[in-house]
């Protein structure tokens, strides 16, 4: 099938692409034009870019950026390796409900992450029921735990949140690895775990570092897990957009560092764009060598991971 070069199709072709444009533009572009515009913008008058100047000088605006890169890091390493390990179970250990929890996943992924935050407050707030159960049995008049509130609160609640993120493309490229694989690897005497290590996961490097990048993007951008957990002392580059354009009423300030904030995203997500085939082009040649070094390795026979999770 050729596609029709002359004049006339040429030209139709570009009015149909004229509305979705026109659409695209209005709806994302335009609005973040206005970002861009206002956060040059001085409330004296004028353009220039003393604004960037002054956000960059202010402790708050460090702090935040510190919080919300080292959150965002954290957030990722513990999604990942949580997710892994997961979906490594679901996907290779037979148990029973396992297809259950697989297709459960993928409703995890339409809940709102405050909803998360909240029933992570009811099980370990200071009211919560972890806490309550202590004073029940020991008499005090508090329980232990009073993490929630700290970082250590907000990296728990997105590591709980974006977890999924990370399994369900984990699942999808588990879902694809070959059997026979695993069983010749197996029959080499390869052990479970080295069975995992050389087979099985240099088969999901591109599934891991999807997911690994999209979830660093979104707990770039995470508010709502900021918010719910009450977090005062943990203020993020969303939360200082909030508190500037909301609180304060300093709208260029908060468009200042929203610019900042879509500039780290886009740089992330470009650094993915460009990191992705070769991770993808590195997954492939270790599917053979992965389940030959597997075999060689191990001189004692191992069980073979079975497919339980997904199909």
């Amino acid at each position: 099938m050729t596609s029709d070069t002359r004049p006339g199709a040429r030209s139709t072709a570009a009015l149909w692409a004229l509305p979705p444009l026109a659409a695209l533009g209005l709806v994302f572009l335009y609005p973040l034009a206005l970002v861009a515009w206002q956060s040059v913008s001085p409330e004296d008058g004028g353009h220039s870019l003393s604004p960037y100047a002054e956000v960059f000088a202010e402790t708050s605006f460090g702090t935040a950026l510190t919080h919300t890169v080292l959150i965002a890091a954290g957030a990722t390493a513990g999604a990942l390796l949580l997710g892994a390990a997961l979906s490594l179970v679901i996907a290779f250990v037979p148990f029973p409900g396992g297809r259950a929890l697989a297709r459960f996943i993928d409703l995890f992924l339409a809940f709102p992450s405050f909803l998360i935050t909240l029933a992570l407050l009811f099980l370990y707030g200071t009211a919560g029921i972890a806490n309550g159960v202590w004073t029940d049995l020991t008499g005090a008049s508090h329980g232990p735990l009073d993490f929630l509130h700290t970082p250590w609160g907000v990296l728990l609640a997105e590591v709980t949140y974006f977890t999924p993120f990370v399994m369900r493309p984990l699942l999808a490229a588990f879902s694809q690895v070959d059997t026979g694989q695993l069983e010749a690897a197996a029959a080499l005497g390869a052990r479970p775990w080295r069975i995992v290590r050389t087979v099985i996961l240099p088969e999901a490097l591109p599934a891991l570092a999807a997911g690994g990048a999209l979830v660093l993007v979104l707990s770039l951008n995470e508010f709502g897990i900021v918010l719910f957990t009450g977090a005062k002392d943990v203020v993020t580059l969303p939360v200082l957009v909030y508190g500037k354009a909301i609180l304060d009423g300093d709208y260029t300030g908060a468009c200042v560092v929203a610019v900042v904030n879509i500039a780290l995203s886009v740089g992330l997500h470009a650094l993915y764009r460009a990191v992705i085939p070769r991770t993808a082009t590195a997954g492939g040649p270790g599917r053979t060598t992965g389940t030959r070094s597997a075999g060689r390795a191990a001189p004692r026979t191992g069980g073979v991971p079975h497919r339980a999770g997904v199909q």
